[in-house]
């Protein structure tokens, strides 16, 4: 069994996990309560400008992946997708408690992608779809709409390549 390191005066230290578990759950929570506001206040499929020349609220559902990827596809494609961002949520989650206290880097992006997985999971779970809402866009050309799941899991990818770049350079 491996023993607990301890900070002074004996008392055990907190994993190091634990506090990134917590940014894992508030991505988590403001990911479902922006969803909440999107399906309570929102109109279906109708955009509400934001910044008129580029941003919109656009309510929409996505059965499939990112940038609609299998959403039609028939229905299987929601449970493979849950169980995999459950399985890569567990994955990371292992990673993140094997990581020494000052890798925060790494640490950060794992919390970022555990609390992404979770809310789109919890979606898909609960609703059959995941809701979107973001909507980006310049003059006839649009983006995918996203939610802040995307965007937590996003960034989270992206610290992790930064962090590989200039680990190398």
């Amino acid at each position: 069994m491996r023993e607990r390191r301890t900070a002074q005066g004996g008392v055990p230290r907190m994993p190091s996990a634990l506090p990134w578990l917590g940014v894992s759950a508030a991505v988590l929570a403001v990911d479902q309560l922006t969803k909440y506001w999107v399906l309570t206040a929102l109109p279906e499929h109708t955009a509400v400008p934001v910044f008129d020349s580029w941003w919109n609220w656009y309510r929409s559902y996505n059965t499939g992946a990112a940038f609609s990827f299998l959403s039609s596809a028939g229905g299987w494609q929601r449970h493979v997708l849950t169980f995999l961002a459950l399985a890569i949520a567990a994955l990371l989650t292992r990673w993140l408690t094997k990581l020494p206290r000052h890798a925060w880097p790494p640490a950060l992006a794992y919390a970022l992608l555990i609390g992404g997985a979770l809310g789109n999971a919890v979606d898909r779970i609960m609703r059959g779809h995941v809701v979107d809402f973001i909507q980006w866009h310049w003059r006839d050309w649009y983006w995918p709409a996203f939610n802040l799941a995307d965007v937590a899991i996003v960034t989270g990818a992206a610290i992790l390549v930064l962090q590989g770049i200039f680990r190398r350079g």
